[in-house]
């Protein structure tokens, strides 16, 4: 089994194939400057993505990835609307297929990872599962709005309006002469 230290940057690019049939062990970083898409669904590029991944063959005699990927990830809050750093943790558990059909023969246990013959972007996979692993909603564990804010404290007076359409109900109500 090969082994990358874990304090390098993982390899962007790789034959997933090849790797199952050696059983090599990838562990790494990924700069999220890296991760367009990541960068997009967050507030900052700064930080790394902890990577690691496991290619081997499963007990079905299916080319399988599996392994974790982890960050801390500014994102905004739906509280306050500043940034709060979120930990994601996302687990990875793929087979690597060649097309829908084969997709569709999967144990449930495994996603499906279409990757054509020979060389796979890494990245983007690690992308996609961290992608799915984002919160729906992301907020400060501690509140971080003042109380206050929600209310003044003081209870609200509806003032009620004039009703233009009084003085027809008072005609309608009075007495014919």
């Amino acid at each position: 089994m090969f082994k990358t230290p874990s304090n390098k940057v993982l390899p962007r690019q790789g034959d997933p194939r090849k790797f199952a049939q050696h059983g090599v062990c990838l562990e790494g970083v990924i700069p999220v400057a890296e991760l367009p898409r990541v960068v997009e669904a967050t507030e900052s590029s700064d930080g790394e993505i902890q990577v690691k991944l496991e290619f081997t063959i499963s007990e079905e005699r299916k080319k399988v990835v599996i392994g974790n990927a982890s960050a801390d990830l500014t994102l905004v809050c739906q509280r306050c609307l500043e940034p709060v750093t979120v930990p994601v943790e996302s687990s990875i558990s793929l087979a690597i297929v060649w097309d829908e059909e084969a997709a569709k023969a999967l144990p449930e246990r495994f996603d499906p990872w279409i990757a054509s013959e020979g060389i796979a972007d890494l990245y983007d996979m690690v992308e996609e599962e961290l992608l799915l692993s984002l919160p729906a909603v992301a907020y400060h564990e501690e509140p971080c709005l003042d109380s206050k804010l929600y209310s003044s404290g003081k209870p609200v007076e509806v003032k009620k309006e004039k009703n233009p359409f009084q003085v027809l109900e008072q005609l309608k109500s009075s007495p014919k002469s």
